[in-house]
């Protein structure tokens, strides 16, 4: 890497750990009176505690995309962490500019509230001209995020979906209609895997980087992680990786996808991966844009007759719709969002989710899975962690830092409505329409986890029945006069209700032992 000092710079560009983008108009053309900076630093490494490959994932990522840059002709600067012992982000980029005497930084717009407050104490307080540019990476301008959503009001993502198709004109006809004559085929994708299934499910491509050296640097600056530590990394980390990645989704997954997206298993090598792209820390690293991933997905759609369009379509919707609907809601709310508790929960995390010993065998496989591989999909995310966390009060703060620390792809802008939103239901309804509150019977219908769990997922009350039933009927009951009068899950009453008095009493009596209990579920 270059070192500062050698050169005399006029303009300093300071990029992030998250803004690896080698398609950005920044590296158009070279200029020798440009220094691009990327460092690792201690607060963005400590500010939660972070799965021990989400960092190692990160700093390999960086440091391949500076020497990337390098490698182009730019004037680069990399620094680890024992470069940046004692420096925050502020200070890091203007002692940086004052030792080199450079008159302008350059920032590229931050995908997270808490780095743009940093920034913006540096417009302030900087001597230097300090100008911030667009990522050039999300489909949706920042700018016009105002137009699609509203603070503190309910957005539902099926609408804002369909205008990102039409605005983009992806999977539409030249009638302008949704291609195959429907927007969504969500109710063609939620199967379960048979055991005939299992045999089929691709191996996952995975990557093999020796990152001994970044795990010594981490226990040298007593940097607390979690998960298991690996000295071989599995994640993508090059604009290349990434783009390995996409095509062999598409070729050997994609066919699949939809159909089984929501399904769950533990009797596979393959149960962590399954039939998922695990693209989302190549895109929210930026190593690979939202388009190149759908232009991608859409060929090979079109020239591949397995792949129907409830294929596509699940998957272009995780990309267009969701991926862009979060970015938006979390941008129009904060920081107001990261205060949300609207079911007023405020017990503590279990100990378990962050060692994955319960008798819980659908938590203990999502946990135990989470902190092996720091990834866990999009339903064991919700339906099983966020499900359990819902019913049993856990305070939002804490599901949020969890969540934020454990996965390799979690930055707060897809994090927090996604958890907070989403999975807990603390904004109260901005994002989902209904609590995503589930009994046993669920974690049945989409996985094989009931069939060799401690607890018996029929039954309601007893030692051995599942603590989600009677969690799921604790959490409607003590909720019904905000639930009662929604459309989509009132009719539920009308089970309880029919339930004899001895009953009901028998099932909260459970719940209550279960969450004074947690810690022994």
């Amino acid at each position: 890497m270059t070192h500062t000092g050698t050169l005399r710079y006029h303009t300093l560009r300071f990029i992030l750990g998250d803004q690896l983008n080698a398609a950005h108009s920044w590296f158009d053309q070279c200029d020798p009176g440009i220094l691009y900076v990327i460092a690792e630093l201690h607060p963005e490494a400590t500010y939660v505690k972070h799965h021990v490959q989400k960092l190692c994932a990160f700093f390999l990522a960086m440091e391949t995309f500076a020497n990337e840059l390098e490698a182009a002709g730019h004037q680069v600067c990399y620094l680890t962490l024992d470069d940046t012992k004692g420096h925050s982000l502020e200070s890091l980029i203007l002692a940086i500019a004052v030792r080199e005497n450079i008159q302008t930084i350059d920032l590229q717009r931050p995908d997270e509230h808490r780095v743009l407050m940093q920034y913006k104490h540096l417009f302030e307080h900087a001597e230097q001209t300090v100008t911030l540019f667009e990522t050039e990476h999300f489909l949706l301008p920042f700018d016009d995020i105002p137009q699609y959503f509203k603070p503190q009001h309910s957005v539902r993502m099926e609408n804002f979906y369909r205008k990102m198709r039409q605005r983009f004109n992806i999977l539409m006809n030249t009638d302008k209609e949704p291609e195959g004559g429907k927007w969504n085929y969500d109710s063609d994708n939620r199967n379960k895997l048979k055991a005939q299934d299992l045999n089929n499910i691709p191996a996952p491509l995975c990557f093999q980087y020796e990152v001994q050296y970044l795990l010594e640097r981490l226990a040298r600056h007593n940097i607390t992680t979690i998960g298991k530590a690996d000295n071989i990394l599995l994640w993508p980390t090059s604009q290349q990786d990434a783009l390995d990645l996409l095509a062999y989704f598409c070729e050997h997954l994609l066919p699949n996808f939809g159909r089984f997206q929501d399904a769950m298993t533990s009797k596979t090598p393959h149960s962590w991966s399954l039939y998922h792209s695990r693209l989302s820390f190549a895109l929210n690293a930026k190593l690979i844009s939202p388009m190149q991933v759908i232009d991608s997905a859409i060929a090979r759609y079109q020239e591949n007759d397995a792949i129907d369009i409830a294929q596509i379509e699940g998957f272009v919707r995780q990309i267009l719709g969701w991926r862009e609907y979060v970015r938006g809601m979390y941008w129009i709310n904060m920081p107001d969002y990261q205060e949300q508790n609207a079911l007023d929960a405020h017990r503590d995390l279990p100990s378990y989710f962050w060692h994955g010993d319960t008798k819980m065998h659908c938590l203990a496989d999502a946990i135990g899975q989470s902190l092996d591989y720091a990834y866990a999909h999009h339903i064991q995310r919700l339906m099983v962690t966020g499900n359990f966390c819902l019913l049993t009060d856990i305070e939002p703060s804490q599901v949020d830092e969890w969540y934020l620390g454990i996965y390799v792809d979690a930055l707060e802008w897809v994090e927090l409505p996604n958890t907070r939103g989403m999975s807990q239901f603390a904004d109260g309804g901005w994002i989902a329409s209904k609590p995503y509150a589930a009994s046993g019977s669920y974690i049945q219908k989409m996985s094989d986890y009931c069939t060799s769990c401690h607890y018996k997922v029929k039954d309601k009350v007893g030692e051995q029945a599942c603590p989600l039933n009677s969690l799921y009927w604790r959490f409607m009951v003590k909720h019904r006069e905000r639930l009662a009068k929604n459309p989509r899950i009132g009719m539920i009453y009308g089970n309880w209700d029919k339930q004899s008095d001895a009953q009901k009493h028998a099932v909260l009596q459970r719940a209550e032992w279960c969450v004074d209990n947690i810690e022994q579920l």
